[in-house]
């Protein structure tokens, strides 16, 4: 890594922090506070793309000019439905049986803002559930490993139980896809750890 960057994630998602661990052994995280509702007719690409930008620029302009910021985002998208963090347990209930069955796209928006200026890019999965029947689904809301999850379930936790299969980067379904990071930040100077791969 170059001495001269400071490097920070403007992220408070304790995933996003241990997978970019993997890549960067030192960084400060300044989670960005803002509002998430999406725009009118937003898609849910150009949504995490546009949140993972505003993050990043955020914590840039209020840090210093030798930082390097990572902002990033993930939904869940259902068919082009928009389904984030669910606001209580019917919320995360309703979001599951959506999902049940089904096989939806986890898109996840990662930016890098540094003197460099900014470079963002979209990442992209596919996950099927299995149907989940009112038990698994009682059970697992009461894991409380919904609250804070994009479709309301972690695929690397207890959610791992719903799925019957997925495609493309398991990091960038965590959080933070790994691969298209390390390039990020290789464009701008940062150099990643030897020993980093994909999840």
């Amino acid at each position: 890594m170059a001495t001269d960057l400071t490097i920070v994630l403007a992220s408070r998602s304790p995933r996003r922090v241990e997978l970019l661990h993997r890549l960067v052994s030192e960084f400060s995280v300044v989670p960005a506070d803002l509002d998430e509702t999406p725009h009118p007719q937003e898609d849910p690409v150009a949504y995490v793309q546009r949140l993972a930008l505003e993050k990043a620029r955020a914590v840039y302009l209020a840090g210093e000019a030798t930082s390097v910021v990572i902002g990033a985002d993930t939904t869940v998208d259902l068919n082009g439905d928009i389904l984030g963090q669910p606001i209580d347990g019917d919320d995360a209930r309703r979001m599951l049986l959506l999902l049940s069955g089904t096989t939806h796209r986890v898109h996840t928006g990662v930016a890098v803002v540094s003197s460099r200026g900014e470079q963002v890019e979209v990442v992209s999965s596919e996950v099927t559930f299995m149907p989940i029947s009112p038990q698994m689904l009682a059970w697992y809301i009461d894991t409380g490993e919904s609250a804070g999850k994009a479709g309301s379930y972690a695929i690397q936790g207890h959610g791992s139980a719903f799925v019957a299969s997925s495609t493309g980067s398991m990091s960038n379904i965590v959080g933070l896809p790994l691969v298209e990071t390390a390039n990020l930040l290789a464009c701008v100077g940062v150099e990643v750890a030897p020993s980093a791969h994909e999840i």
